[in-house]
């Protein structure tokens, strides 16, 4: 299962030495294993002994947004709109992500607005580039800016907004052990970051108004 990069995330060349190095299932389990030893466990008692197998498994199911072109799935457009030029709200899209400094779970929900130009993309293609992203080693952050870009990149609408609101269980299950807090990102590009009014508008659509 070869990894794909967009460019911007990483250059050719490192692209290629990441997919050249990629371990084998036989190593990860190994790697597994050895994490089992140093928490003082057995891995080979009857409980553990399937667990590197399990573990590797969902790690494909966790990470498989590597393995997707989100900006291949946003280029399947139609442009039969009758002139509809309205905001395009996609509101409370669930969404599972990993946090890349402790790899621990991401979860939260996300709001996908764009003011067409022309151009409209199936509502389930920007539920698919929330995924593509969000199952990938992540920040928060960074995973907003990524979804709003590629939505702006390949539609060129006249407005993009996203805004996330998730908990980061890097926080609410270790360290200062804070249970209960949400982070909320947003990222708003042309209309939505030059008018006001567009701006409040989404924000009001969105229960934040």
């Amino acid at each position: 299962m070869e990894t794909l990069l967009r460019s911007d995330d990483h250059s050719s060349s490192e692209t290629t030495r990441i997919a050249s190095d990629k371990p084998t299932r036989a190593e990860a389990e190994a790697a597994v294993r050895t994490l089992l030893r140093w928490t003082g466990d057995d891995p080979a008692r009857e409980g553990l002994v399937d667990t590197p197998a399990r573990v590797v498994r969902a790690y494909e199911e966790f990470f498989q947004g590597y393995d997707s072109d989100p900006i291949e799935i946003l280029q399947r457009t139609f442009e039969e709109t009758d002139g509809y030029d309205e905001m395009v709200l996609l509101r409370d899209v669930s969404f599972e992500s990993h946090c890349e400094h402790h790899m621990v779970p991401i979860i939260g929900k996300a709001h996908i607005a764009y003011l067409p130009n022309k151009r409209v993309v199936g509502i389930s293609k920007l539920a698919r580039v929330l995924d593509i992203y969000a199952k990938r080693l992540q920040i928060q952050e960074k995973l907003t800016a990524q979804i709003a870009n590629a939505v702006q990149d390949v539609l060129q609408p006249k407005g993009v907004a996203v805004l996330i609101e998730a908990q980061h269980q890097c926080m609410t299950t270790r360290g200062v052990h804070k249970a209960g807090v949400s982070m909320v990102t947003s990222r708003m590009l042309g209309a939505f970051r030059t008018n006001a009014a567009t701006r409040r508008e989404f924000m009001a659509m969105v229960g934040r108004g």
